[in-house]
């Protein structure tokens, strides 16, 4: 299995495609490894030359008198697979190709990248790229890589450390950080990913000490469970992973496939798997590099209760605002607490936010009495410091520095940042003091959110998955309502009874035996929506009623539908009362059984309110997607009506989500809609199976 030191920290080096000229770009990597005195040996492969860049060349790799443990390949792509071949026979377990012409270029492109793959499977040696920037690592001066972005910001070793599918902006996302000051160590693009993919490298890189937080960019992810492992490791070892996936757009998606020659899932899927795995899908650039700032302290505060601080009520109310809107509790002081900070500075505002007003100016004992006072009573989990220039007054910002720092040395769990306009000097003494500092207070507001969230994701781990039950046996004929209710049913899912009636006398046979009103529905594998041709009548009471619907939904049945296979009409009781909800599942191309759950109606065809999950999952997870609703307080029970059974609705989910999973082999989707959520249980009122070879 590849190591990181295996893809990162090689002892020696074949560049096959080396140029003499350091502007090139089979010059460059050698030009970048010479400048930043790179330990091990270097092989240049030039069969045009004896020297390149002072080093001596080699015309082939087979040539070079000593073993290699990495290849960088920069030669024609119809050249590349043999280049691949030769590296794997003089012992290197990585080839970077630099080369493009692959399956980004089309049919051929994409014969030439699988005769690359070939050549690495066969050769037991891992392939980055191809059409690949390279990567670095900044401790050991290595630097495959042709970026110019070296030249202009040579990288300072650091806790953070990127993977990105995308070379230029893989570049893009370093040059951000190297300009905010932080320090990359390692740097990986994976091109178009024939072997390594993002996910692989995001997992490398969690498990390895000297990273504490992952920037990641992914265009498409090929291999689901590759991801979420990844994302999992990170999330056991504590390591925050901030990633930003485009193609959120129609435009954006087909962009994105034409780009990399590769699937793309659903967005909405995207987004939910990354978060129930615990990472961070990012908004934007800027709030990915404002997360990991923040986190260089490796504090995650515990809860998401907030302080704040501030010499300005404005500016106290801005970011209690963006706090609401972000979901933090800035829960006010005790009354006691205030009454005894109004005893210290008569005409301050102590709720929270805090504003110890201009005072600041005459008393900075101000700052750690109050700081002192809302952590010990406000019990707050993490504080932001409002400032604006005072900070950087020559004057004020180093004795107010070290007043914060003698103050929260006592405090190691809780993270303090600040909002401040000061020179780089100071900035930078607040930043060695474990105090990270934002110009724009809405932002710090977000940054220190996300950690909070994060902290939640660390201390809940990973989900605990249900046991699968055995695949269902789905029989060789077709898969109607009546049907798919057995085989839920016999998963444990609650399914409304009914009678199959294939005449209009056994209809109105079933209604009498029900009693009360029925639902009376078309009974035929090949409608799966019945409404839309009349297929459906509800709240009939009397059995010769009940007769003679099942007469209209048949006839009507067969006009709309002459081929259509009918077996005649399912007659349920009706089931009133409750919260009407829509359960369902189908098989992403990437990430496999996914669970959508949401309420009825206008909530999921306009609103689109659906809460999504990867399968499967346990009782708690389903919780989440509950409260996650927008309108999970119909479920609570709003306007006087009773609550749903939120236990028994949870349970339900929670065991679709395993029958999803336990038969996404043979099974492409799966529904319970509607699903009432009722005072007590919840019942299925309609069911719906799709094989994956069926083509509806």
């Amino acid at each position: 299995m590849t190591t990181l030191d295996d893809l990162l920290n090689p002892r020696s080096i074949a560049i096959v495609g080396a140029s003499d000229d350091p502007t090139r770009i089979g010059g460059r990597p050698l030009s970048h490894m010479i400048r930043q005195r790179f330990a091990g040996p270097v092989y240049p492969v030039n069969p045009k030359r004896d020297r390149v860049q002072g080093l001596q060349a080699y015309p082939s790799l087979a040539e070079i008198p000593d073993g290699i443990d990495f290849a960088l390949i920069a030669v024609p792509a119809p050249l590349v697979a043999e280049q691949v071949r030769l590296a794997a026979a003089r012992g290197a377990k990585t080839a970077l190709i630099f080369s493009s012409g692959f399956a980004e270029a089309g049919a051929e492109g994409a014969r030439l990248q699988d005769e690359v793959a070939a050549a690495g499977r066969a050769g037991g040696i891992r392939v980055l790229g191809p059409n690949c920037l390279g990567l670095f690592n900044a401790e050991a001066g290595f630097y495959p890589t042709f970026s110019s972005t070296i030249d202009r910001a040579t990288p300072v070793p650091g806790g953070i450390s990127i993977a990105s599918q995308s070379g230029a902006y893989g570049s893009h996302i370093y040059m951000a950080s190297h300009a905010r000051g932080l320090g990359i160590r390692y740097w990986v693009t994976t091109g178009n990913e024939v072997d390594v993919s993002t996910p692989e490298v995001i997992r490398l890189l969690a498990e390895h000490d000297d990273v504490h937080t992952i920037m990641a960019y992914a265009e498409s992810v090929k291999d689901g469970p590759a991801l979420v492992e990844a994302l999992e490791t990170a999330r056991a070892n504590r390591k925050p992973v901030v990633m930003m996936k485009v193609g959120r757009s129609a435009v954006g998606a087909a962009a994105a496939s034409s780009h990399t020659a590769s699937l793309a899932g659903e967005d909405a899927v995207y987004d939910a798997v990354i978060r129930q795995h615990g990472a961070w899908r990012a908004r934007s650039t800027e709030e990915m590099l404002d997360l990991a700032y923040a986190a260089r302290p490796r504090i995650y505060p515990a809860g998401r209760r907030l302080g704040l601080v501030t010499i300005s009520g404005g500016a106290g109310v801005l970011m209690a605002d963006v706090a609401e809107a972000e979901g933090l509790d800035v829960a006010p002081m005790p009354e006691q607490s205030q009454a005894e900070m109004r005893a210290i500075l008569p005409f301050a505002a102590p709720r929270n936010p805090v504003d110890v007003t201009a005072q600041l100016f005459n008393d900075l004992s101000l700052i750690p009495r109050f700081t002192r006072t809302m952590l010990d009573r406000g019990g707050y989990d993490g504080i932001i410091g409002f400032w604006t220039s005072v900070a950087g007054s020559p004057i004020l910002g180093r004795p107010l520095l070290a007043h914060l720092t003698e103050t929260m040395a006592d405090y190691p769990d809780r993270l303090f940042l600040h909002v401040m306009l000061a020179p780089e000097e100071i900035r930078a003494a607040y930043e060695a003091a474990g105090f990270p500092c934002f110009e724009d207070p809405s932002r710090a507001v977000i940054a220190m959110g996300l950690l909070m969230r994060f902290a939640e994701a660390f201390a809940a781990g990973r989900p605990e998955a249900p046991p699968l039950p055995a695949p269902a046996d789905l029989g060789a004929g077709p898969l109607g309502e009546r049907e798919a209710k057995r085989l839920l049913a016999a998963a444990g899912l609650p399914m409304v009874p009914d009678r199959l009636a294939t005449t209009p006398e056994e209809a109105a046979a079933a209604a009498r035996a029900l009693g009360g009103p029925v639902a009376i529905k078309l009974a035929s594998p090949d409608i799966a929506h019945k409404t839309e041709i009349g297929g459906v009548a509800l709240g009939i009471e009397a059995p010769a009623a009940a007769a003679a619907a099942h007469e209209r939904i048949v006839a009507a049945a067969r006009l709309a539908r002459p081929e259509a296979r009918v077996a005649g009409t399912l007659v349920s009781p009706m089931v009133s009362g409750g919260v009407e909800c829509l359960l369902g599942a189908r098989n992403d191309p990437v990430f496999g059984p996914v669970v959508a759950f949401g309420l009825g109606g206008i909530f999921a065809e306009v609103l689109r309110d659906v809460s999504l999950r990867r399968a499967p999952f346990g009782p708690a997870v389903a919780r989440e997607m509950i409260a996650g609703l927008k309108g999970a307080a119909l479920l609570a029970g709003a306007r006087g009506q009773p609550p749903a059974d939120l236990a028994a609705l949870a349970a339900t989910i929670s065991r679709f989500s395993a029958f999803a999973a336990a038969n996404a082999h043979q099974i492409e989707s799966v529904e319970m809609n509607p699903l009432r959520a009722l005072p007590e249980g919840c019942l299925a009122l309609d069911a719906l199976i799709i094989r994956r070879e069926d083509p509806a």
